[in-house]
């Protein structure tokens, strides 16, 4: 199909006069005070790439929790961001100068069934900055109200994701893992409606890009070659400059992005960390952690463990998610064809033997990351035998995944009373026994300090992670009025490689009635 108009595309129903003030480009830059350092080069892609529209202004914005290092590392001053004016900024009731708000256009496979009409249904990207390192980034109002995107929804988004979103991102960057950050929070005084009336929120998100598969997939499914190969050039320039100039710039481009999410996906397991909706909209271009809905980080091992309410059939499972990783990158591989060569059939073989690579590039990732977490430096053909005996035999006895690799730390460092320490995780300590008695062999055949190797892992095995009953009685205490177990929560995950012994208790995993098995997305 020949690319139209973006507005004649529009699949949600919606009716103009319902959403808020449409922006022309000229209108884009005047509204509000100051001037913030904005340099917005995704609103300088064609029209059909996005919808300009004003946020929509709330009741009573009341700021919940500003990330001052963040704004300081973005060169905002965090003293403008939380006076009255900034948090109305946040709250979607004043725009600021330099920006040009807009919701971005894309498609995606939702639980692997086509939806050729997605997009930014409750985000508004205000504008791109450029950090302290001189790397560009996007800032998006998410929870801002109704766009073309939609779909019928409110796009409004209630306190209780609002501060998971916070809390895990952050937690993720803390932890070393690429991903989107959180700005701040506000509360908008207002209810929305969900399945009750809940108290609404706004999160602004910071990410390299909100560019995902399923914005290439909204151009190619289209037919619309050229905006295919538009968005490639932006994505290229702003996130793969290294690919420009090689002989085939497409194809490289496409093995960048493999590698980054082989090795993204790498790092989730590493830490037990498990996405809950990997659909195409919700993978990032730039190989960054995007769009915490269900997500969870597991307790008690287990490599089948789904949290998300609406995964029924397991598809995004924790031992999943490099096979859904692959699975979406053949999907942005159809999207990319065209550009890989006229003669169709070169440019999937192209495609092919680029995605053939990711298995081994996702499982040199993964088992040179686990051999960190075992305290292992020397390469050994065994090592992946011996990693996976251990996650057999903690998922056979329930074994919490973050403890048994944080206590192995310091039986890295320690003798028979570590070693207990560790095995007393298991239902049946004998099991554990068994094992780490291979892995001191293994440990003998290198010639490192105790000591050292024991520090070493403690940087790479957390401590802390943010768990999901943890999490849960933030929210409730947050939905009462009471935010100070969100900021002392928040506080603890800074450091999650530290001991922090004042805080404990924050490393136990739940009791049984403090078990949280299903999550939910924030729509």
């Amino acid at each position: 199909m020949p690319a139209r108009g973006f507005f004649a595309v529009l699949e949600s129903g919606a009716r103009m006069a319902d959403l808020p003030k449409m922006l022309t480009t000229s209108q884009a830059d005047e509204f509000g005070t100051p001037h913030l350092p904005f340099d917005n080069s995704y609103a300088r892609l064609p029209d059909r790439f996005f919808a300009r529209l004003a946020p929509t202004p709330v009741k009573e914005p009341r700021l919940i929790r500003l990330n001052e290092d963040l704004a300081r590392y973005l060169g905002l001053d965090p003293a403008w961001l939380a006076s009255p004016e900034g948090v109305r900024m946040f709250a979607g009731n004043l725009v600021p100068e330099g920006a040009s708000p807009l919701a971005m256009a894309y498609a995606g496979h939702q639980f692997g069934n086509w939806v050729p009409q997605l997009g930014d249904g409750r985000a508004i990207l205000l504008g791109e900055v450029i950090d302290a390192d001189g790397v560009r980034r996007d800032i998006q109002l998410k929870g801002a109200g109704r766009t073309p995107f939609s779909r019928g929804g409110d796009g409004r988004a209630v306190l209780g994701p609002v501060l998971r979103e916070y809390i895990v991102s952050e937690a993720m960057a803390a932890l070393g893992v690429p991903t989107t950050r959180a700005l701040a929070a506000v509360a908008t005084g207002e209810h929305v409606w969900r399945e009750a009336p809940e108290q609404g929120a706004v999160l602004t998100r910071v990410a390299k890009s909100h560019v995902r598969i399923g914005t290439f997939e909204f151009f190619a499914n289209r037919g619309d070659a050229e905006g295919t190969r538009a968005l490639a050039d932006y994505v290229i320039a702003r996130h793969y400059p290294e690919a420009a100039g090689a002989d085939q710039p497409y194809r490289a481009f496409f093995e960048a992005v493999i590698g980054r999410v082989a090795a993204l996906v790498a790092q989730w397991l590493r830490i037990g960390f498990i996405h809950g909706v990997m659909n195409t909209d919700n993978m990032s271009i730039a190989g960054e952690t995007i769009d915490y809905g269900p997500c969870a980080f597991m307790d008690s091992y287990d490599p089948a463990t789904v949290y998300s309410s609406i995964d029924s059939q397991g598809r995004y499972a924790y031992a999943n998610q490099p096979r859904i990783a692959h699975w979406n990158l053949s999907r942005l591989a159809g999207a990319l064809l065209p550009l890989f060569d006229t003669d169709k059939d070169v440019a999937v073989a192209m495609a092919q033997a680029a995605l053939d690579t990711f298995p081994a590039r996702f499982e040199d990732a993964y088992v040179s990351g686990f051999r960190r977490k075992l305290g292992l430096t020397q390469i050994r053909e065994d090592d992946a035998d011996l990693l996976q005996d251990l996650l057999d035999r903690m998922a056979q006895n329930n074994a919490d995944f973050t403890l048994t690799f944080r206590r192995l730390s310091d039986a890295a460092d320690g003798g028979a009373d570590a070693d207990a320490s560790v095995g007393e995780l298991f239902k049946e300590p004998a099991a554990f026994t068994e094992w780490v008695l291979k892995w001191r062999q293994r440990l003998a055949a290198e010639d490192v300090d105790p000591a050292d190797r024991a520090a070493a892992m403690k940087s790479v095995n957390p401590a802390f992670i943010p768990r999901n009953h943890r999490i849960q009685a933030v929210i409730t205490a947050a939905q009462a009025g009471d935010f100070l177990p969100f900021e002392e929560l928040i506080a603890v995950l800074s450091k999650p490689y530290h001991d922090q012994p004042s805080y404990a208790d924050y490393m136990n995993p739940p009791k049984p009635d403090e078990v949280v098995h299903r999550t939910f997305c924030g729509t």
